[in-house]
């Protein structure tokens, strides 16, 4: 039994997917739940499992190819039933059976006639489906060919390089008036006959081709024709000799594309001869074509100061990296952005993380600042409630969450990711940063899941980690606000102590961008929420009380 398996709706709102890898090859045997391909969402990297044991039968998807969820990226055949593609003998038994009905045809007994069958019925396709692989689909998009319109003469109806090639060639030598017989044309002065008819009856007249006795018992009769269009080369039914046919299979030639010059008892015959003549005007008309394309290359490249590829790079514009470009372009241009900026001491909080980094690191945990960061914003969450609302258009409609998922801006190697750790309020400082730290170290790895990448309240950003100070982040679309963190630097600043007398200090000094959506917040609730953050930091003996 064949198993279809489709790209599956791997995460909430995605639509297609990238295949980047196969992991298994045609005959491949397979287990059930065994990864069978890597796939890049716009969300992340994915690995597709095998829904049941057996053995890969058909990848329909080549690798770099987007395709949309939905569609059917492999086939297998389960394990315990037989494969249902036919055998190459089965092949052979069925031309010979159509070289018998050939026979009988013409007038002569079948040999084997329970082998008996036309070869339009050995090469239907079931239900109207276009059966053909990747590679020879695109082929056929490139050449401007409707798939719908060949008859293919691979297994099961399925649509070979040979047909399309046929095809192409076939529309080329029409299009460039090249014949596609090797019949000899009219010697110069003689006038070219047009294409013979025949009748049975004369209606009042001589008719254009009568069949002579010696064609109606099964003798050939040449005769002229124009070079056909594929419409006239599109037949459901050719006599040829089995030795022609195997020349067809050779060339990788649909015998009923071949134009023929001959008929028997009325129906259309093909010698060899047409089959060599066949295949040379398909390479012929396949230069022209490639001479066509690199001449338009040729052209597009002229105006260039140099050569392509010298000073220029080209990549997909797919996956990871189309979808931030996507939801930038959404946020930006759906919520009014507003960016509030403000430092904040953090000395003492520098302090307490030095303090708790070793006993931290003790448990396998590496403390960073983000934890206390995390723990910060929640609690201001919790005070300025519009923070962590979102606007429902659909219903008109302002919701306030009371849970805190926070997302952590991540830059990966192939874009900015956003792992989320979710009920944040309900962790410790330990458990955020250790759950934080898995996260981070996923995306970057590609391995982390769709459902860890969403759901976020709440974003923070770091763009300290790299040496900045202020920024203007982008919403994290449809929430209402993201933060920025600086970096940490050593600055000057004035200290009062508890007799009110005032000097200057090194500090070290934390820089704050908010960016909100000022649909939702004024720019007072944004300064006020930014506050409530700084106060938590400046004293992180605070958050021991969240």
């Amino acid at each position: 039994m064949v198993r279809e398996f489709e790209l599956p709706d791997v995460g909430e709102g995605v639509a297609e997917g990238e295949l980047v890898t196969w992991l298994v090859e045609e005959g491949d045997k397979v287990s059930e739940d065994q990864s069978v391909a890597e796939v890049e969402t716009d969300k992340a990297l994915v690995e597709v499992p095998a829904p049941v044991d057996g053995t890969v039968r058909e990848l329909h998807v080549e690798e770099g190819e987007v395709v949309p969820v939905g569609t059917v990226i492999i086939s297998f055949d389960e394990a315990g039933e037989p494969a249902t593609e036919p055998s190459a003998a089965t092949r052979e038994e069925s031309a010979a059976a159509d070289d018998t009905e050939s026979t009988a045809a013409a007038g002569e007994a079948p040999e084997r006639p329970s082998e008996v069958q036309t070869e339009t019925e050995a090469g239907s396709t079931p239900d109207d489906r276009v059966f053909a692989p990747p590679r020879v689909r695109r082929t056929a998009r490139e050449r401007g060919i409707d798939l719908s319109r060949i008859d293919g003469s691979g297994p099961g109806g399925r649509i070979t390089a040979a047909d399309v090639q046929a095809a192409n060639g076939a529309e080329s030598a029409a299009k460039q008036g090249q014949p596609q017989s090797q019949t000899p044309g009219p010697t110069a002065g003689e006038e070219e006959p047009g294409p013979s008819e025949s009748s049975e009856t004369g209606g009042g007249g001589e008719p254009a081709a009568e069949p002579s006795p010696e064609t109606a018992t099964g003798s050939s009769r040449s005769r002229w024709s124009e070079p056909p269009t594929q419409g006239d080369a599109d037949r459901d039914r050719t006599l040829a000799a089995p030795a022609t046919r195997r020349l067809a299979e050779e060339e990788g030639i649909d015998i009923d594309a071949v134009p023929a010059v001959e008929e028997r008892d009325g129906e259309t015959f093909v010698t060899p001869e047409a089959v060599q003549e066949y295949a040379e005007a398909q390479k012929r008309a396949q230069e022209a074509d490639r001479e066509a394309v690199e001449a338009g290359e040729r052209v597009e490249t002229a105006g260039q100061v140099f050569a392509e590829g010298e000073r220029e790079r080209r990549e997909p514009y797919t996956g990871v990296r189309k979808r931030i470009a996507e939801a930038m372009v959404e946020s930006k241009y759906t919520a009014p952005h507003v960016t509030h900026h403000d430092e904040v001491d953090v000395t003492a909080l520098v302090a307490a993380r030095d303090e708790l980094k070793r006993r931290a690191e003790d448990r396998g945990i590496r403390l960073t600042y983000m934890p206390f960061i995390m723990k910060a914003v929640v609690a201001a969450l919790k005070e300025h409630p519009e923070m962590n609302a979102v606007i429902d258009e659909a219903n008109e409609e302002i919701v306030y969450r009371d849970y805190y998922n926070i997302g952590v801006a991540t830059a990966t190697d192939v874009g900015l990711m956003v792992p989320v750790v979710e009920d944040a309020d309900r962790k410790s400082l330990l458990q955020l940063s250790s759950e934080m730290n898995e996260l981070v170290q996923k995306a970057r790895d590609r391995t982390i899941s769709p459902g860890e990448l969403r759901g976020s309240t709440f974003t923070v950003t770091n763009v300290g980690g790299i040496g900045g100070e202020y920024a203007t982040p982008i919403i994290n679309y449809p929430e209402a606000g993201i933060l920025a963190i600086g970096e940490i630097k050593r600055k000057p600043r004035v200290v009062t102590d508890d007799d009110g007398a005032e000097s200057i200090e090194p500090r070290s000094v934390m820089t704050l961008s908010l960016s909100f959506d000022h649909r939702l917040l004024d720019g007072a609730v944004g300064a006020r929420f930014t506050n409530t953050v700084m106060e938590y930091l400046e004293n992180p003996n605070l958050l021991l009380l969240e």
